[in-house]
This record gives structure tokens, sequence and C-alpha cells, in this order.
């Protein structure tokens, strides 16, 4: 005779579920704290090399600063491009494992650079442990969650993001009175070896195993996190969507795949070219242009980072209850407006005085709207969109986007100040958040409430009906 559920079973359910969720979302904690770690480690890393060479070759020193910003975003595109199909061919669980290692062997490596070389190469290194973070958390938690809480466990995600982003600037501030940036960068292992020692007693991803022909343990996992109908009928939902699809790079570009494709490659895109990470990997130079000292403009970082984590606390509550699509195009306005004033009070005559303030308020709103908005909702949405068999792989392409788009915004960052004025730049940031805007408004669909397989079968009703599915020739020659 079956069990009923019991209060206290959906509790232990629940409970399970939880620690599984926030255990793997620190693999966006690992994400958030190296974002924000290098912002306060640069101000003191200028004093310690000599950052005119490189390689023995005389260079400039805004050159070398650039590349050691952006190794890490150099590292991750390369572990963001393999991590999706190291997460379809070795599992979830196993890829956040190598990449806590990889971050672990960075951070040591970072913190005991001999000269700039080995710094920028550290930073290379600890940037494939990010990239894989980046694919390989949203996606096993996405796997794991019911789908009635799984909008509020993904978004967990990037609220250990910006979690690490505020550790970062208050272990920055910690250490900024006598300048330890090699502290500062080393404190990355305590997390990573939290994350590798956690995820050792996890169970890999459900529908991983049971693509892999292992129903049984995939029907163990969801007991632990469903009830017992619910464990049968999302067996057969995985089941039926993975007997209808194959599994290739190519899949990628099946006319019934593109329209989500397109929507997960341009959020990447404008998640980055509308400015959040010149704001978290630049922030304390900013402030510092409008007169705070160096250890002042890092404490007003630190707010920024508050405003940040509480923020996407909002959106993690607020996400399955309103919908993706409202708080997106919520924060896309409000980021948009935002930009306006920034450019404006570095644009007006006779702020001086006052622009360090406007900056840090116009700072703070600029993240709290991108924290309730374009911050959780693309991670949410590329772990929601996509077939079941090719989630690890459109994921990592649409993350190698991601990362592309923030090399190219911070290496290009003050090279457009330098040639336009912060003004005209936040403006063009501005003019960016409003193409996004009409991007999402346009092309995002809302997934609230809906399963893993609901979603995909939508997708593959609407590609059969527009006649770009392989079973619409099916279906016609049954027809006939």
């Amino acid at each position: 005779m079956p069990m009923i559920p019991t209060r206290s079973g959906n509790t232990e359910r629940n409970s399970f579920v939880y620690v599984v969720a926030a255990l793997a979302a620190l693999n966006g904690l690992l994400f958030g704290f190296d974002t924000g770690v290098i912002a306060g480690a640069m101000l003191y890393i200028k004093s310690s090399f000599e950052l005119t060479a490189l390689l023995g070759y005389p260079v400039s020193s805004s050159l070398v600063e650039g590349l050691i910003v952006s190794g890490a975003m150099g590292g991750a595109i390369v572990g963001s491009a393999c991590g999706g199909r190291l997460a379809d061919r070795l599992g979830r669980r196993r890829l956040i494992l190598v990449g806590a290692v990889i971050f672990f062997v960075g951070s040591l490596a970072m913190a005991i650079a001999p000269n700039v070389e080995v710094l920028i190469l550290a930073r290379f290194v600890n940037g494939i442990g990010i990239g894989f973070a980046a694919v390989v958390g949203p996606l096993y938690i996405s796997e794991i969650a019911p789908p009635t809480i799984r909008g509020s466990l993904v978004s967990l995600n990037q609220l250990a993001i910006t979690s690490g982003i505020l550790v970062a600037y208050l272990v920055n501030y910690a250490f900024s009175s006598g300048g330890a940036w090699r502290w500062m960068l080393g404190v990355g292992m305590a997390p990573a070896v939290v994350l590798f020692a956690g995820m050792l007693f996890m169970p890999e991803s459900p529908r991983w195993l049971y693509e892999r022909g292992r129903e049984g343990d995939a029907r163990n996992v969801l007991s632990r996190t469903r009830s017992e109908s619910r464990v049968a009928e999302e067996l057969r939902e995985i089941r039926e969507t993975i007997e209808t699809e194959s599994s290739s790079l190519g899949d990628l570009l099946q006319p019934w795949v593109r329209p989500m494709l397109v929507v997960g490659i341009g959020l990447a895109a404008f998640q980055q070219v509308t400015g959040i990470n010149v704001v978290m990997y630049y922030a304390p130079v900013i402030l510092e242009s409008t007169g705070f000292a160096d250890t002042a403009s890092i404490l007003a970082t630190v707010g920024i980072g508050v405003v940040n984590v509480v923020m996407t606390v909002v959106a993690v509550l607020l996400i399955d209850r309103t919908g993706r699509r409202p708080l997106l195009l919520t924060g896309l306005v409000g980021m948009t407006v935002m930009l306006g004033v920034l450019g404006l009070a570095f644009f007006l005559p006779g702020l001086s005085g006052v622009v360090g303030w406007i900056a840090t308020v116009g700072l703070m709103l600029y993240v709290a709207f991108f924290a309730i908005g374009l911050g959780p909702v693309f991670w949410l949405l590329i772990s929601e969109i996509y077939p079941t068999q090719i989630r690890g792989t459109a994921m990592g392409a649409a993350t190698v986007v991601n990362w592309a788009a923030n090399l190219l915004v911070s290496l290009s960052f003050l090279g457009l100040v330098d040639a336009i004025g912060q003004a005209w730049t936040f403006w063009l940031f501005g003019g960016l958040c409003l193409a996004a805007l009409a991007f999402s408004y346009t092309l995002v669909p809302e997934t609230k409430g809906r399963s893993l397989e609901e979603i995909e079968e939508d997708l593959r009703d609407q590609a059969i009906a527009a006649g770009t599915h392989p079973e619409r020739s099916t279906l016609a020659d049954d027809d006939d």
C-alpha cells in the first residue's frame, strides 16, 4: 500500500532540496567573490608590481591592469565553452567538484604570485573554475528543484553571486589599511573548500541520471524532493522528452531550438553590455575619480554590495509569484533611468562638490534595479528554456557570450571614458538598456510555475505549428 506523504515528510523533502540548492549556489559565490575582490586588490597591486613591462617588453600600465582584471574573464570563456559539454558528459555534480578544485588552485596561485605574469596566469586558471561554476550551478539547481519553487531556488545562485561580491568588498576593506592584496585574493580558497566538501555528499541531477540509463538512481533522488505521485509523473515526462530528442552540438542550430537560443544569447550579451560589471570591477576607481580616498571608495562599494544583496533577496521572494518577465522589464526600466542620472551627474558643470554622492546613490540604485531583474532572471531563464539533452551545452553557449561581452566591456571601459567622457559612456550604457528592454518585451517568454518538460513541450508544439520541428514532416506523412 503506498504511503501517504505526511506534513513531516513534505517538510523533510523541502529541507533537503533547500540544502542542496544552497550548497550548489556556492558556485555563484565563487563567481561573485572573484568579481568583487579584484576591484579592491587592483588599488594595491599597482604599488607591488612594475606594470609598465610584460615578459620583458615595455607596455602601457593600463594594458597590464586590463589584463589582470580580464584574465579571469578569458579563463571563464574557456571554462564556459567546455563546461556545458562536460556537464552533459561527466555529470553536474562531478563538474562542480572539478570547478571547486580549479578555483582553489587559482586563488592560491594569485596569493603567492611572484610577478605580474604569474598573477595574470593565475587569474586565467581561476577564471576556468568560474566558467564551470557559472554554467553548472544554475543547471544543477534547476534540474533538482520542484517546479513550484524552481525560480526561487535557481535565483539563490544569483543571491550567492551578490553575496560573494559583498564578501569580497568586506574582505577588501578589512585588508585595505595594510594594502594586503595577497590576503584579499587568497581568501577565495575558503569557499572553494566548503563547496568541494559539501558536494561530496550531494546527489547527481535526476535528469542526467535518467539520460544515462540509471532510472532507479533518478527515482531515488526525486523521491527526496517530490511526493511519490509527482515522482512517477516527472519520470514519465523526462522519459518522453528524452525519447523525442537526439543530442549533438548541431542540435543548438535546429530551427525549432533557435528562438530560445536567440533569447539566451541576447540576454547574455545585454546583461554585460548594459554596464553591470563595469560597476563591480571599477566602482572604487569611479568613486576615486570623484574625490573619494582609497579606503573611502572601498567602503562606499560595500554599501553598493549591501544593496545588491538586499535587492536580490527581494527578487528571490518575488520571482515565483510575479513571474520572470515583470521583474526583468521593471529592472531594465530602472537601470535605464539611473544610467541617465549618472551621465547627467558627470555632465552638468558646477557639481564637482557633490558628484561623488550623486554617483554613489546613482550606482546603488542602478545595481538595485539590476539585482531584481536582469541579474537573476537571465541565469534562471537559461536553465529553463532549453531541451533536456542540450541544456548544458546551450547554457554553456549563452555563458560564453556572457563572459565574452564582460571581457569586451571591461577592457573598453577606461578607453571609452578617455575617448568620450564618463557622461557619454554612461549614456551609451543607457541606450543599450533601452535596446535590452525592447528585446525582452518582444522575445522573452514567461516560465513561471511550469515544469521543465512542460516548457520544452510548449516550445516543441510551437515549432510543429510553425513547421520548424522535425516531427512536422512525420505528422504530415501520417495525415496523408
